[in-house]
């Protein structure tokens, strides 16, 4: 995933979290059989005995909504104050949560400050361009994966944890009949929740694409969510321990070799050392293509020291495990597909790869871990259609959007992130990164100020403040673009990217308290280093 800097001034309080990797999260009792497989799952902060989902949209109670067992399974969500606008906010990336934080920030007449509900299928807000630290062990989870009830614990956002079903929006403008003026639409989720809204926002983000190649979705991980983080995390644990003392390297194999892929084979093979191998497939013959110079040459550079193996112009045609080439009766010559240990291992997965170009041959590629960093594909598809649903989507499942960010169509509706196809000037879709999301977040909140106060409306323009990616644990490149042609390599360019970060992250007390874990960690890493040169320095004379 490609890491980004972009500018953000939202500042919120943050209060206490603990950081550990278990959910304390309940599984609410009170859904009919029809609601039990429900995705539903809330916080406990009081009781009520209503028939609806209910609160104060005002309230400091960290914006987590509670369903007693008495109750019966929720059908109508019931906003706190009936005359206020209700602004529904659909994922919490960084487009979601960093909207639902700048209209926090925003003064507002005291009649117009909206109700604001943030909806997410998990519990934790995610730092996306950090989870390659988790697995380096250089930052904790609850560093770069805070709880959102926590970030919004001091704010008047609500947050709701669900999974949303499907959308019935009724400002389309294309629609006949009377409507309310001051109507958007209603957002069905799968607890059987219904939410009107008057503003609604799709911050949905995207997921890997991995079923356009057969076994990928079975044998490969993907490396976009803290759950897969920790996936891979526990995998490379398991294959240390499997070889530890023996002559046989863990083998990873990076499918992909754009930002996401080379910060993931630069990550593993510093951890492996000589205790493994990583080999990354690329469809095309140059790594990261849409990188400055500088970055792609960073990256050449970190890659070739740390012996990856790069395999440019193939693709991958399938995946398989070991067993099942077996029993399929497919070619198992042990030093066809790569073997080092020359012993059978059923639970090896086999890659075949297929060339791009002509003169090149096809190859059987075998890995502990197979990684997978290519493709992805918006989530608004995915959703049940639901007449009138007419959002105009692209061919990639992004919604069509105004330079407003408004979707087009639908005045009621803005888009951001991964759920938006934003053009630049020239017509050109903009990609789906961080640095976007930072951006289009900014202006989507201040356009819902302006939509609300009947105000006009600005114009989205995204400017690329520069690129950064993490090649290892004290290793980062950094190319902005006020100085052309400059790139801040190694330890300044990591020193440099993680006090980007800090400063991107949401709210100012996580802000601190992610800033005092990190100088507490460097100066212990310091004061260790320092004792090992005095060691050495004694051991020598």
């Amino acid at each position: 995933m490609a890491a980004y800097l972009a500018p953000f001034s939202v500042a919120l309080p943050f209060s206490s979290f603990n950081g550990d990797r278990t959910p304390r999260i309940r599984l609410l009792r009170c859904f009919s059989t029809k609601f039990a497989s429900s995705s539903l799952f809330l916080n406990s902060v009081g009781r009520k005995k209503s028939p609806f989902v209910s609160f104060n949209s005002m309230s400091n109670n960290g914006g987590n909504v509670d369903i007693s067992q008495e109750q019966e399974a929720p059908r109508k969500f019931v906003w706190g104050d009936g005359k206020k606008p209700r602004v529904c906010i659909l994922g919490g990336g960084f487009g979601g949560l960093y909207t639902s934080l700048r209209l926090e920030s925003l003064e507002w007449p005291d009649d117009k400050k909206p109700q604001v509900l943030l909806i997410d299928q998990s519990e934790r807000f995610v730092f996306k361009p950090m989870l390659y630290e988790l697995l380096s062990g250089e930052v904790d989870s609850w560093e770069i994966a805070p709880r959102f009830s926590d970030l919004l614990a001091k704010t008047g956002v609500q947050f709701l944890q669900d999974r949303v079903k499907l959308l019935h929006p009724s400002d389309n403008l294309r629609m006949s009949g009377p409507t309310r003026s001051t109507y958007g639409g209603t957002v069905h989720l799968e607890s059987g929740l219904t939410i009107e809204y008057d503003w609604l926002v799709l911050a949905l983000g995207a997921d890997s694409k991995r079923d356009v190649v057969p076994g990928a979705a079975e044998y490969a991980i993907p490396f976009s969510t803290l759950d897969d983080a920790w996936k891979v995390n526990d995998k490379l644990k398991i294959l240390e321990r499997k070889t530890f003392g023996t002559n046989t390297p863990v083998s990873v194999a990076v499918v992909g070799c754009g930002y996401s892929g080379v910060e993931l084979a630069a990550t593993i093979s510093e951890r492996l050392q000589n205790r493994g191998t990583v080999k990354a497939i690329n469809v095309g013959n140059e790594i990261i293509p849409d990188a400055p110079p500088g970055n792609r040459q960073a990256a050449e550079k970190v890659l070739s020291s740390r012996k990856v193996q790069l395999l440019q112009g193939y693709f991958v045609s399938c995946i398989r495990q070991n067993n099942d080439i077996r029993s399929l009766g497919k070619q198992t010559d042990m030093e066809d597909i790569g073997n080092t240990s020359g012993a059978y291992d059923p639970d090896k997965l086999i890659l075949e790869l297929k060339p791009t170009e002509k003169g090149q041959q096809s190859q059987l590629l075998e890995a502990d871990l197979v990684l997978w960093t290519v493709g992805s594909r918006s989530l608004l598809p995915q959703l049940e259609p639901c007449e009138p649903y007419e959002l105009p989507l692209n061919g990639r499942g992004q919604v069509e959007t105004e330079e407003t960010l408004r979707v087009k169509g639908h005045p009621r509706i803005f888009a951001v992130g991964d759920s938006s196809a934003t053009r630049d000037s020239k017509g050109k879709l903009l990609p789906p990164t961080a640095q976007v999301a930072f951006q289009q977040a900014d202006f989507a909140g201040w356009n819902l100020w302006a939509a609300i106060n009947e105000r006009p409306l600005l114009p989205f323009r995204y400017q690329n403040l520069g690129e950064m990616m993490v090649l290892g644990r004290n290793d980062a490149a950094l190319s902005p673009t006020f100085i052309e042609g400059l790139t801040f390599e190694g330890p300044v360019g990591h020193a440099a990217r993680k006090l980007a970060y800090l400063y991107r992250l949401p709210t100012d007390e996580h802000r601190l308290k992610v800033g005092i874990s990190w100088l507490t960690k460097s100066a212990v890493e310091s004061v260790a280093l320092l004792q090992d040169a005095v060691t050495k320095v004694l051991q020598g004379s």
